[in-house]
């Protein structure tokens, strides 16, 4: 009879400060930020410009919206509460089945991967999983994460064999779970329906198809299978798959990509715009999905919550209505559930 294999499943998602103090914010950042995959320029370069100037003018201004975030969220992380509310939540899924073991870790701060692994380690498992929570692959996120775990455990003495999941773009239960959410709030009711993804550089959109530029691509017309691990090219597939559930028309919704940083260009357009010539051209009510977070976030209930909640009035709209992340919902957890078990052996 098969011995049946020890296997530890490690979720990673980004990570979040400490706390919304300047001083663990700042900390936060300095990580992040130094990350070659998140800022790909010369190495001195980023250190001057992350730790000379970006870090120190930033961190207390972001301070001041963390802990917006945390007042919205009962005086906590919703990154980290619902990382944790997962983690739980497919332990007892997998409770039946004593060789698997479910952690969670950040890519950045706490719980750390060091310390995650450390303790993964020490139960000698044959196999293991890694789950970055992204459903669109990018090198500044997946990439980062699944890198990060992989420099860690191959120091360890004895090596499990290891399965990666990249991404979820198009898995059948993820999408059922944001359809679910977004039925909740009718989108036929809405003017216009915005898909809301974090944007990227374009030079990092362009080093995942180096033979042209992601500029000339038309995947936004069409899936392109050939191009699996291109991020925007996963987003519109993901936002056709969630509209044509949903019985959103293709003249109803929009695609757009946030939270850029610096002059260099990035992914558009860009949401912010998008949401302010909505506005301007008669749009009174926008529903918004962000598809790319699994967990709602800074990016989510701040950003398109607060911040284009002000552009769009601004401008002479009334409401954009937020469709809340997957967090701790039931389809989401089945979904991730159903993910990991297809990647398990046996």
């Amino acid at each position: 009879m098969a011995k049946t294999k020890k296997t530890g499943i490690l979720l990673i998602n980004l990570g979040t400060p400490d706390s919304p103090s300047v001083r663990d914010v700042r900390s936060y950042l300095s990580q992040f930020l130094n990350d070659p995959r998140v800022i790909d320029i010369n190495p001195v370069g980023r250190a001057v410009l992350v730790n000379g100037i970006i870090v120190p003018f930033r961190a207390p201004q972001s301070a001041k919206i963390y802990k917006e975030l945390w007042k919205e969220w009962d005086g906590e992380s919703p990154l980290l509460t619902y990382g944790i509310k997962l983690r739980d939540a497919l332990r007892e899924k997998f409770a039946e089945h004593e060789h698997i073991d479910v952690e969670f870790g950040m890519r950045y701060k706490n719980p750390s991967l060091e310390d995650v692994l450390g303790k993964m380690e020490k139960k000698g498992y044959d196999e293991m999983i890694i789950f970055p929570l992204f459903p669109h692959y990018a090198s500044s996120s997946s990439g980062s994460a699944i890198e990060k775990a992989l420099k860690i455990i191959k120091k360890w003495w004895a090596l499990p064999s290891i399965k990666v999941i990249a991404d979820f773009f198009d898995d059948p239960g993820y999408i059922d779970a944001f359809v679910d959410r977004g039925q909740q709030y009718d989108p036929a009711s809405y003017d216009h329906v915005l898909f809301s993804y974090h944007g990227l550089p374009m030079r990092q959109l362009d080093k995942v198809h180096p033979e042209f530029k992601c500029a000339d691509c038309d995947c936004h017309l069409a899936f392109k299978p050939d191009q699996l691990r291109c991020y925007r090219n996963q987003c519109f597939e993901t936002t056709r798959l969630i509209a044509d559930k949903l019985g959103i028309p293709e003249e109803k919704y929009t695609v757009a990509f946030q939270s850029r940083l610096g002059k260099t260009p990035w992914l558009q357009p860009y949401s912010d715009k998008v949401v302010e010539d909505l506005a301007k051209n008669g749009a009174k009510r926008i529903l918004a999905f962000s598809a790319a977070f699994i967990a709602d976030c800074l990016e989510t209930t701040i950003e398109i919550g607060d911040e284009y909640q002000e552009i769009f009035e601004e401008h002479g709209g009334e409401k954009i209505q937020l469709v809340e992340s997957l967090n701790d919902s039931p389809k989401w957890i089945d979904a991730a559930h159903n993910i990991i078990s297809t990647h398990l052996e046996g």
